[in-house]
């Protein structure tokens, strides 16, 4: 069942127009049918909030569960915020206070860009610990994306991420290293996920906290992982809510980065992400960025029409049916007064049943 449009947040109309379902609340309230209500905890910086939540919100009205689907975004404190977005926060976004009142039934934690290196250092540290307690107590699953993915791993199993030789960015193949596992039934054995990362977490270390790696890249780095009980939490280090020009408008930053002196060097070409008959689109360009800043010439205008014609979306279905498959087995595991399951009528240690 689609999306509900259950507030003005400006993201269901967006959707509506783009042709995907999404009901009133009205028309709802008409039904009945069995609601999964959803929290999107958005720590993305100022420019990439909305698309992020955009995506978040899109991913999960795609999927085909016998249910109205309700989608709560909300914030936490100690993220930098212009007026601006704090303005559209207070306007669409809950208070957690309200989260933790109205209750959840899964909850999805953004990643988020930081400066310092350090996580429990940051500002929004401890706003964000007290989510993930509140979250592992009273939400039946939650799934963690990219950096919140390391910060609950340092949180509940002091695991630290280390920093890679170089940034981790474009569209990897990757293999199922557990086909039993139900939030990956009936999807292909391999596919790709977009990567965009400094920092990684590796195998020997979830394993070593008995996680479960369920999916990785073809060179053994983890996309997925899921806690010792299987569900309760899904780590993700890809990122398969992005669009197909999502890596594209991020290569385009990197650049203006570049050419404002905010990087040492020209950007690196995401991997895998542009045909070959990108390449040349991609080389005249990148001369006419280094002869502009040495020349201190006006950037030039990035040839963003010209490089979409050149990307392929090979992964949006198989994050589709992962996320189908996530929110179908919280729609099992749930009851109809949204209790948590796990102190209900199931193995607290092993709630899907898996041997």
């Amino acid at each position: 069942m689609p999306i509900v449009a259950h507030s003005s947040l400006p993201v269901f109309d967006k959707l509506r127009d783009d042709g995907q379902t999404v009901l009133t609340l009205n028309i709802a309230n008409q039904q009945n049918i069995r609601e999964l209500h959803i929290g999107l905890l958005n720590l993305m910086p100022d420019a990439a909030l909305r698309v992020t939540e955009e995506q978040f919100v899109r991913l999960v009205g795609s999927c085909n569960q016998i249910a109205q689907l309700f989608v709560h975004p909300f914030s936490v404190s100690g993220l930098p915020r212009s007026k601006e977005s704090q303005d559209y926060i207070d306007r669409y976004y809950m208070d957690f206070q309200e989260i933790r009142r109205c209750g959840l039934d899964a909850l999805i934690i953004t990643g988020a860009n930081v400066s310092n290196p350090v996580l429990i250092d940051q500002e929004f540290w401890k706003p964000l610990e007290q989510v993930f307690s509140w979250a592992l107590e009273n939400v039946t699953s939650v799934l963690c994306s990219c950096l919140a993915t390391h910060a609950l791993l340092k949180m509940l199993y002091d695991i630290d991420r280390y920093k890679l030789p170089k940034k981790c960015w474009g569209v990897f193949d990757h293999v199922i290293t557990n086909p039993k596992h139900p939030i990956l039934k009936d999807i292909n054995t391999r596919f790709d996920v977009p990567h965009s990362r400094y920092n990684a977490v590796n195998r020997d270390s979830l394993e070593s906290a008995d996680l479960s790696v369920l999916v990785e890249t073809v060179n053994g780095d983890v996309h997925m992982a899921v806690s010792p009980d299987q569900f309760r939490v899904i780590y993700f280090q890809g990122h398969p809510e992005y669009y197909t020009m999502s890596l594209l408008k991020e290569y385009k930053r990197e650049i203006d980065r570049y050419y404002n002196d905010e990087l040492n060097k020209y950007p690196v070409v995401p991997s895998n992400y542009f045909s070959e008959d990108a390449v040349g689109i991609i080389e005249q360009y990148k001369d006419s960025v280094m002869s502009a800043k040495s020349t201190d010439k006006l950037l030039p205008q990035f040839p963003e029409s010209e490089l979409q014609m050149h990307i392929h979306n090979t992964w949006r279905e198989a994050g589709k049916s992962i996320f189908n498959n996530w929110l179908g087995l919280i729609y099992q595991l749930t009851d109809l007064d949204r209790k948590v399951p796990f102190l209900n009528d199931v193995d607290p240690n092993n709630p899907l049943g898996i041997l």
